[in-house]
């Protein structure tokens, strides 16, 4: 199946279903990890909000939920390098375990300053659960990254969440980008 958003189509390339059996099994593995303990599940909007909410249905032990949105696509398909904070963050994190939850991890650069403003905040661990993982797109590392739904190449990608110009987040799949023969 193909879709078109603004200038760009796109085919599919993860369907609902595939999303939905690994998040469950991210939540399985959450519940485990975290028994005993209450962390805090701090979304990155806008992308993440779809994967946290379904995530969280998965979650079966004791959990708090907060947002904080940064961005440096600035309505782009590639990353302008430059991150702003727009919403910070409404609860305390000192000595509290947060699962940073993200719709993808690509260059890193946006995670690295959201992981630097968390860090200052003095929590007890920091883990990073992502639905999205692009491993040869990424500038720096990042230990933190602890849960991955699936590795995909350096390919842009839209729906469950993400976005080429603020729309397609709606989609039910995540599909993947076909380029003109005149961009390859």
């Amino acid at each position: 199946m193909k879709v078109q958003i603004e200038d760009k189509e796109f085919t599919c390339f993860l369907e609902y279903e595939q999303i939905k059996k690994r998040t469950r099994l991210l939540g399985i593995q959450l519940n485990v990890d975290y028994e005993n303990k209450v962390p805090v599940f701090i979304g990155v909007l806008t992308g993440s909000f779809l994967f946290m909410a379904d995530l969280m249905k998965e979650v079966h032990v004791p959990a708090e939920m907060s947002f904080i949105k940064v961005s440096s696509y600035m309505g782009q398909d590639t990353s302008s390098g430059v991150v702003k904070s727009i919403i910070g963050l409404d609860i305390d994190l000192k000595g509290r375990d947060v699962v940073i939850v993200e719709d993808i991890v690509d260059t890193g650069l946006t995670l690295g300053f959201l992981l630097d403003v968390l860090r200052k905040h003095e929590p007890a661990s920091v883990a990073i659960c992502t639905l999205l993982l692009k491993p040869l797109a990424l500038q720096r590392e990042i230990e933190e990254i602890s849960y991955v739904g699936f590795e995909i190449p350096n390919e842009f990608v839209v729906g469950y969440g993400l976005d080429y110009k603020g729309l397609g987040r709606n989609l039910r799949d995540i599909y993947r980008f076909i380029p003109a023969p005149s961009e390859t």
